[in-house]
């Protein structure tokens, strides 16, 4: 399986292609990039032979033999490289959004929603829960064999404690309700 690159390396590549795209765009403004967008014939007249392996290689030794020979084909395949830089930025731009959460293209950004604060009553079922599970009353200790009835016991227990009525004297009901008046006094 092939390596991810690392979110440095991401940085670091997403910053290179920006740069390609300043000196191809500076390129295009001063009359270099006229015919980047492919006019008729522009690579068929010159051959592939014209573009040296140096210049395939990158934007900017491209537009340094542009400069230097001031051919027509060089733009062209100058403006292909630029056109793939710019969508493989493009991709690492949105990307970035996303995940800083900026508006993309016109749709808001996704806010994140706030986690709610837990009610001190669902601490009181919580702990009571904990109690059921710790007792041998609804099953063995650590296991719940009726969940159900537990579960509608606890909160029972926890709603009369909520509303101030006494602990029961003896037995599971009692332990709910010490396990929960500790949570909701």
């Amino acid at each position: 399986m092939a390596r991810l690159p690392s979110r440095r390396e991401l940085t670091d590549r997403i910053n290179q292609l920006e740069r390609d795209i300043k000196i191809v765009s500076a390129a295009a403004a001063a009359g270099y990039g006229a015919r980047a967008i492919g006019g008729a014939g522009t690579a068929s007249r010159i051959g592939a032979a014209a573009l040296g392996p140096l210049a395939r290689a990158s934007p900017q030794l491209a537009l340094a033999d542009l400069l230097i020979r001031q051919d027509e084909s060089i733009p062209f395949r100058v403006g292909e490289e630029a056109f793939d830089a710019v969508e493989a930025l493009a991709s690492g731009v949105e990307a970035r959004a996303r995940r800083e959460g900026l508006p993309i293209a016109g749709r808001p950004a996704v806010s994140k929603t706030k986690r709610r604060k837990t009610t001190k009553f669902s601490k009181a079922i919580s702990a009571g829960m904990k109690t059921v599970k710790a007792s041998n009353s609804y099953g063995p200790k650590g296991k719940i064999n009726n969940a159900k009835k537990a579960f509608t016991a606890v909160t029972k227990t926890a709603s009369k404690i909520n509303k101030g009525a006494k602990i029961a004297k003896s037995g599971i009901t009692r332990k709910i309700g010490l396990a929960v008046k500790r949570i909701l006094k």
